[in-house]
């Protein structure tokens, strides 16, 4: 069994009067994918944003590595890559300049920029201004600069949206890889057929709560499948 290395105790998130998040608690070990799955307006954006840092917990501690995000923010952050649902690129902008900007900030060589270009496939792209992208090629320049820093947790908010079939088994692909060097993964997701594919534990939330969570293996053995068990915990469909 793989030592814990991502740890998240009792972590709430309030705006105003409303919970948003309530109490997430769990573990994800070296070389682990946990997929976090709800309906819309489930709170797994909000949780994410949690744990890239963009968004400060009202309750609750995360920490990666023993690296606690309330304690050292800049050492929490050097351990993270993040991957938003959405994001918008300055205007003019080619991928392999957007992809630049991110290494300055990281203090990557340029190669490293290649070598990403190369993993989502838009080597050929790299020239073009990505406002001319679609959303799916968008997604993968985004995915790009998730792992520019080679992250210790890589975090993505719905990666899948807009990847065609193609792709979509390409992303399943490279999280086989990432997994195999050791990157701790955290995914949302609609689209139960990744999760199925790639995730060792799942996280089913509904209305900012955890409503079950546990192994893949074990929820496909008590629900028959991924998706009986999303429609049962996250929905409430019987």
């Amino acid at each position: 069994m793989h030592k814990p290395e991502v740890s998240v105790n009792e972590l709430g998130k309030r705006i105003k009067n409303q919970t948003i998040v309530d109490d997430i608690t769990f573990r994800l070990g070296s070389g682990h994918v946990l997929a976090v799955c709800g309906g819309n307006g489930a709170g797994k954006s909000t949780l994410l944003s949690m744990l890239a840092g963009i968004l400060k917990p009202t309750s609750g501690e995360i920490m990666v590595n023993n690296v606690s995000w309330s304690q050292d923010r800049k050492q929490y952050a050097n351990q993270i890559g993040y991957m938003p649902d959405d994001y918008q690129f300055s205007q003019g902008l080619t991928a392999e300049e957007a992809l630049l900007f991110w290494a300055s900030l990281r203090k990557l060589p340029r190669e490293r920029v290649r070598e990403v270009l190369v993993m989502v496939g838009l080597d050929q792209q790299k020239h073009k201004r990505v406002t001319t992208f679609s959303k799916g090629m968008r997604q993968r320049v985004l995915f790009a600069q998730a792992m520019l820093a080679r992250p210790a947790l890589l975090i993505m908010d719905e990666p899948t949206n807009g990847l065609d079939p193609f792709w979509m088994q390409e992303f399943v692909h490279l999280l086989r890889d990432i997994k195999q060097e050791g990157h701790m993964v955290v995914f949302s997701t609609h689209q139960l057929e990744v999760a199925n594919d790639i995730a060792d534990q799942v996280l089913f939330m509904n209305q900012g709560r955890n409503v079950g969570e546990g192994t893949a293996d074990a929820i496909r053995e008590q629900y028959g499948s991924l998706h009986a068990a999303f429609h049962q915990r996250s929905l409430g469909i019987k």
